[in-house]
């Protein structure tokens, strides 16, 4: 059963009439693992059933949704928890397409997006609203905030790529020197961190949103890049000696810096393994293409903030914190839009 589509029906079938004829657009966006196209028979066990937006006109009169049947296509269509108040409720959300976004957001996407909007916004946030499926839009209300979110501007997508790359910098030598003085759990443990970083950054590459963690791996499965990056990431995580994690990590990390370069969005890095500091481990070197991707950013207000933070330790490496989903997993920030907005300060971004 695809839950999209089973909304889709629902809205046509039940829903639709019930509006009286009023100016309206429908979609299925948001949280579910259904809007991102990931949903199963497990989804069914919880939560699972018809559900759609509509989304009216400021000042244009709510429906009466009286009329909703109990079940629809053998699916209840009240969910035993599913309001704020955990009281049982239809899942027919009637709002405004502003009022949407923005309580996702923090920000209606239709007036554009600031700097901040896009660095306190996570990427499993913009997943869910690209994603999905609108239903009815004839004014194009949807459509205009959806391609709002599409993509980062140029120069964002080089400060999110440049934090991505300077986040591998920071453990990248762990692996061997954890695995050389025989803490093996801790070699372990880092590889899996920089695996995920690895699969985060060819999201970034190829433009696409990452999705929550659940998903995360689903989602890489999609990407082109799996089919060469792919088995070496599975390598690291599953290596059993650290000199095979460190070689399947080195060999994941060299497709993603010869893809990172033929974006053409900086001057480009040879993608080949070096030594870390004369020692026997060897490392991607990811700080360069913090170094690159940064040098290549002139965007006034993107520059500012990276000269804002100023380089790492004195260095020419500078200190990129990156998009919030970069600072923190915190589901709890993550995903709530006013405690994202609060924490502006911390990736050098005015308070507002």
């Amino acid at each position: 059963m695809s839950g999209i589509a089973l909304s889709r029906r629902f809205y046509t079938q039940a829903v639709r009439p019930l509006l009286g004829g009023r100016p309206h657009a429908a979609a299925l966006l948001g949280a579910g693992s259904e809007v991102l196209g990931f949903d199963d028979d497990v989804s069914t066990d919880h939560d699972f059933g018809p559900r759609v937006q509509v989304f009216l006109p400021a000042g244009v009169a709510p429906p009466s949704l009286a009329g909703l049947p109990a079940t629809f296509e053998g699916h209840p269509t009240v969910f035993a928890a599913a309001d704020r108040d955990g009281g049982p409720c239809h899942q027919v959300e009637v709002t405004t397409p502003g009022a949407f976004f923005a309580r996702r957001l923090g920000v209606d996407p239709a007036a554009g997006m600031g700097l901040a909007d896009w660095l306190l916004t996570p990427t499993q946030t913009l997943a869910t609203l690209t994603a999905g499926a609108v239903f009815h839009d004839p004014a194009g209300e949807l459509a205009r905030r959806r391609a709002a979110l599409r993509w980062y501007p140029g120069d964002v997508w080089r400060y999110a790529l440049a934090a991505g790359w300077l986040r591998v910098a920071q453990e990248e030598a762990f692996v061997g020197r954890a695995g050389g003085a025989g803490d093996d759990l801790g070699s372990r443990l880092v590889a899996v961190r920089l695996v995920r970083e690895l699969v985060r950054l060819a999201f970034l590459v190829e433009r696409r949103w990452a999705p929550y963690p659940k998903w995360l791996g689903s989602g890489f499965a999609r990407l082109d890049l799996a089919a060469t990056a792919g088995p070496a990431l599975a390598a690291a995580a599953a290596a059993a000696d650290w000199r095979d994690r460190e070689d399947a990590l080195v060999t994941a990390a060299g497709v993603l810096i010869a893809a990172t370069n033929e974006l053409g969005l900086a001057a480009p890095v040879d993608p080949a393994p070096r030594a870390f500091h004369g020692r026997d481990i060897r490392v991607p070197g990811a700080e360069r293409l913090t170094v690159a991707l940064t040098a290549a950013i002139t965007d006034p207000p993107v520059v500012a903030l990276v000269e804002g933070f100023g380089g790492r330790r004195g260095g020419p490496v500078p200190t990129v914190p990156g998009t919030i989903d970069q600072l923190t997993d915190s589901t709890e920030i993550l995903g709530d839009a006013g405690r994202r907005r609060r924490a502006a300060a911390l990736l050098g971004l005015p308070p507002g």
